[in-house]
């Protein structure tokens, strides 16, 4: 098997594509090739060069961190839970996520989602109890990892600069739900920085490795009425 790989050494170098040579094993995941390559004694690509180890970030490799979303022959998807059996042809293609500034390899920086929920004020202050209807959905929407394949696929995400994404439109949810001050101070926030810019494409929905019922999220806050 042939692993192709974007790589780049720091934000101030160009990318360059480098291949690699590895001994098929269906029941491998991509997070586990990466691995093994790594840990070879001497890491050398296709031609024989030595080549410096690849770049990546993980933690948990059980698909509840998020840290190695990565995209994979042009799918963007976790690379723990992603197997070497399901990816068709003799060739493999992995680049960083591209919405994201590379720091090198595979490794990208996703601190515009947080900074974005600074830069929206998007917190609950004065905390109230949710609704218990709302139990079942706040459960589901919280599993959220923050790895960014949701805004890989947007076709209206750009850098984060004016739209956030279905990552925002689901921590907007979660925390009018809970605030019994900001609630409308949220809501206006969510339409400003989601809402005018979402086309309801629901890529992000087919995308997500928690299943996360997006929709719903985006529904919920719509029907949002301010208080008075």
């Amino acid at each position: 098997m042939r692993v192709k790989i974007l790589r780049q050494a720091s934000p101030a170098t160009e990318p360059y594509w480098q291949e690699f040579r590895y001994d098929y094993n269906g029941n491998q995941t991509v997070a586990g090739m990466l691995d093994e390559l790594n840990y070879k004694d001497d890491l050398v690509d296709i031609n024989g060069d030595p080549a410096p180890r690849i770049g990546w970030e993980c933690s948990c490799l059980q698909g509840m961190c998020g840290a190695c979303a990565m995209v994979i022959n042009n799918r963007p998807a976790l690379a723990c839970e992603t197997f070497l059996r399901d990816l068709k042809g003799d060739t493999i293609v992995i680049e960083p996520l591209k919405k994201f500034k590379t720091i090198s390899d595979l490794v990208v920086d996703r601190g515009v989602i947080q900074e974005n929920l600074k830069k929206a004020d998007a917190y609950i202050e004065e905390y109230k109890g949710a609704q218990a209807k709302e139990y079942e959905h706040m459960y589901a929407a919280g599993k959220c990892l923050k790895c960014g394949l949701c805004l890989e696929v947007c076709p209206n995400y750009g850098d984060g600069s004016t739209f956030y994404g279905a990552v925002f439109a689901n921590d907007c949810y979660l925390i009018a739900s809970r605030s019994g001050s900001r609630e409308n101070a949220i809501r206006e926030s969510y339409k400003t920085n989601f809402a005018k810019g979402c086309s309801k494409a629901l890529s992000c929905v087919d995308v997500c490795p928690m299943k996360i019922p997006t929709l719903a999220s985006i529904a919920k806050m719509n029907r949002k009425r301010p208080k008075r």
